[in-house]
């Protein structure tokens, strides 16, 4: 089982920036594919992006272009870099990890941090 903590939310003005980070603990962090996924107000969790243990990626067309997914192994920890934000982008960010491989799907990621929120300004 591994365990995930997020951080780096706050509040943005439209157009800005934020860093989100997810560290990772317990099992062998190389072995889980790590996602970043978000929930909105009144709406369902969504996909954003997700990383392998070997840096492949997968992004929701949304955010391509806008964010980017990475990771450092050596530190357990994965990272989503955000730029051009915008208020459609205002919502709770969950790490989330899975074995195998990259998914798009919500339900298929097991584990999950508590989510770090990320208020952007108009």
């Amino acid at each position: 089982q591994v365990q995930l903590v997020e951080s780096g939310g706050g509040l943005v003005q439209a157009g800005g920036s934020l860093r989100l980070s997810c560290a990772a603990s317990g099992h062998t962090f190389n072995d889980y594919v790590v996602g970043w996924l978000r929930q909105a107000p009144g709406k369902e969790r969504e996909f954003v992006a997700a990383i392998s243990w070997r840096k492949s990626t997968y992004y929701n067309n949304s955010v391509k272009g806008r964010f980017t997914i990475s990771r450092e192994n050596a530190k357990n920890t994965v990272y989503l870099q955000m730029n051009s934000l915008t208020p459609e982008d205002t919502a709770v960010y969950y790490c989330a990890a899975r074995l195998r491989s990259l998914s798009s799907s919500v339900s298929e990621y097991a584990y999950w941090g508590q989510g770090t929120r990320v208020t952007v300004s108009s």
